[in-house]
Formats: structure tokens, C-alpha cells, sequence
């Protein structure tokens, strides 16, 4: 169990939980967990971490294959400008480490945005706090638990 499955199963939101062995060599995670667990790359997310205005940090979850838009994440979480956080802030703030960073049951809450291609989904794939262990869910569910929003996100 991890934090972000322990979160899930005290709000009683439904999930799945899927495992697959972790090629160390590969630095593409969201791209390998969506090959292994064998689901289309647009159903898999991953979790980007930035901080905001050189202050405050943020969560944006967007597919795998896209690439975030620093103007958009600013945009969408009320800040002038957004850059990448560094690792060891991203690993102190969230608990996990990179390629295993969940956005379910971090540290603290984050101000999260999820790219809007997730509203149209029924099930969304997500971290589940370790690498090679990947989390389905309703896109719903993320959004209501984490407090967040629906915003594009991607370049």
C-alpha cells in the first residue's frame, strides 16, 4: 500500500490498482506504464510538480505523451508565471519519488490542475506512488479529492 492507494480507500473511491515490473533503463515512465499495463497513452497521466511565481508549489496532471505549457499551468492556478520544480523538491514536498510521484495522497494538498482531455474519459490512469504501480480512476473522483480543476494544459 501507498499513500495515494490508503487515500483511496478511506474516501471509498472506486479504483484499480495495476503493477508491472519497472525496466530500470527507462526513463519514459508514463510511456512504459501505459505499454505494460496495455491501455492507450491518452488514458495514462503523469504528474508534473512546478512552482509558481518562485513561491508556491502546484500539481498538473496531464497525459503522458503531451507536453505541458508553462503559460497554461500559470494561467490555470492564478499565477503569472510557472517554471518546473527541482527533484529534491518535488520528492520532499510530494513523499514520492521521481517516476513514482502520485498525486493522490502527497505530503500536503497542492493546488491541482488536470488537463481538460481528462474530463471526457470514464477512467484515467494515474501514479500510484511507486514506480510500476499505476491507479484507474474516474477523473471525477481525482478532481473532487484533490480540489482541483479542469484546464488545458498541454503545448
Amino acid at each position: 500500500m501507498t499513500p495515494a492507494i490508503d487515500l483511496l480507500v478511506k474516501h471509498k473511491i472506486a479504483h484499480q490498482v495495476h503493477e508491472y515490473h519497472h525496466d530500470p533503463a527507462c526513463q519514459a515512465y508514463g510511456l512504459e506504464a501505459a505499454e505494460k499495463i496495455g491501455v492507450a497513452p491518452e488514458l495514462v497521466f503523469k504528474t508534473l510538480v512546478v512552482k509558481l511565481d518562485g513561491k508556491q508549489l502546484a500539481v498538473a496532471i496531464i497525459p503522458v505523451a503531451e507536453k505541458l505549457s508553462m503559460k497554461a499551468i500559470a494561467k490555470a492556478a492564478k499565477a503569472k508565471k510557472a517554471v518546473m520544480a527541482e527533484a529534491a523538491e518535488v520528492q520532499r514536498s510530494s513523499g514520492y519519488v521521481l517516476g513514482g510521484v502520485s498525486p493522490l495522497g502527497q505530503k500536503r494538498l497542492l493546488t491541482t490542475v488536470i488537463d481538460d482531455s481528462a474530463s471526457q474519459l470514464e477512467q484515467m490512469y494515474v501514479s500510484g506512488g511507486r514506480r510500476g504501480l499505476d491507479i484507474a480512476l474516474a477523473p471525477e473522483d481525482i478532481k473532487q479529492l484533490l480540489k482541483a480543476d479542469f484546464a488545458p494544459l498541454t503545448a
